[in-house]
């Protein structure tokens, strides 16, 4: 395993980090194999577990918490909010209100006093920086989170954010966790030259692309990941995009066929490599998924790969543009640019 410095923390990271998104219903993970697949991880070398307060309805969180009980100090904890919890229109956002009820609600399911790291899980257009820079500044202070940070946020928001802790005096976002992938480029025009710019640290999520990148969809055979089962439009290859991804899966194979890795060592490599990225979120739902990533975790790809991984996709493509989750909200409501 290798290790880095989570942007200018100070903390050690490993270059592979833990996510529990599949922890309960989302991945139909029992408490038992969350906790094996805890055990085996803090074994392999990560050091690093992130969870949020909607994966599974609170569920994941609580998983966390029984998996690492008496062994919370060797750990970089972390958790996200503002998502919606329920029904009710103030529980999610990132309001004072929510965030200091958010946090409570996260540290009781974890079983701890405090987390490493707090992530705001999406920008909130409708709350100020300095309303959410604020609230999670004293509750830096109070001593309930270590370290705060963002969540897929454009490259503008994250640059506004920077300018509005320094404005009005306040602590700032020290991390980014943004999508990353070979089939998702599209943070290299942006978004990773603002978090070098800011000496952010960066854990990339999706690293294998919802499954695209783990070896088992190719040409010719039923795609019938987990993930497929309940977003069947992503896997469909008679759109153009999914086709798109497809015939790059192929290509790639073929690199890593070359190299001498498996696609899941060439994916996981092609992110931890880029300079500006301190860790690649894994997400598995069985001890086999996790084993197998792993296996990348000492993966250094050559210049050569890195090249023909480039003219198989451009540096700075998304191959699904449509699938992005910082996209401007005026882009997506007809609302919002028209007067």
């Amino acid at each position: 395993m290798q290790y880095r410095t989570l942007g200018r923390t100070g903390v050690q990271v490993s270059s592979l980090a833990l996510g529990a998104m599949n922890f309960g219903g989302i991945g139909r993970t029992t408490q038992g194999e969350a906790t094996a697949i805890v055990d085996a991880a803090l074994e392999g070398g990560i050091n690093v577990i992130d969870t949020a307060d909607m994966y599974s309805g609170g569920a994941s969180e609580e998983m966390v918490g029984k998996a690492i009980a008496g062994r919370r100090d060797d750990i970089v904890l972390a958790t996200k909010a503002s998502m919606p919890m329920g029904d009710e229109r103030n529980h999610q956002g990132s309001s004072r209100r929510w965030l200091v009820t958010a946090l409570d609600n996260s540290l009781r399911r974890l079983g701890v006093d405090h987390v490493d790291l707090y992530q705001i899980h999406r920008w909130d257009p409708s709350t100020s920086d300095e309303e959410t820079l604020s609230a999670l500044t004293d509750l830096q202070r109070a001593g309930k989170i270590r370290y705060f940070g963002s969540s897929t946020f454009p490259a503008y928001r994250i640059v506004q954010a920077q300018w509005a802790a320094r404005e009005y005096h306040l602590s700032r976002y020290v991390t980014e966790q943004p999508s990353y992938s070979i089939l998702q480029r599209g943070i290299e025009t942006h978004v990773l030259p603002v978090t070098a710019q800011y000496g952010l640290g960066v854990l990339v999520w999706s690293p294998l692309a919802s499954g695209w990148l783990s070896g088992a969809i190719r040409e010719g055979q039923e795609i019938a990941t987990s993930r497929s089962t309940f977003m069947p439009q992503r896997f469909d290859t008679s759109i153009p995009s999914n086709r798109a991804r497809l015939d790059a899966v192929e290509q790639l194979a073929k690199v890593a066929d070359e190299a001498g890795l498996t696609m899941i060592q060439l994916a996981l490599g092609f992110v931890t490599a880029h300079p500006a990225v301190t860790s690649a979120l894994i997400g598995p739902r069985t001890l086999d998924h996790l084993r197998s990533q792993l296996a990348a975790s000492d993966t250094v790809l050559s210049a050569d790969v890195l090249d023909a991984i480039d003219a198989i996709v451009a540096p700075g493509t998304d191959l699904a543009a449509h699938e992005k989750f910082d996209t401007p909200p005026a882009l997506l409501d007809p609302s919002l640019r028209r007067r």
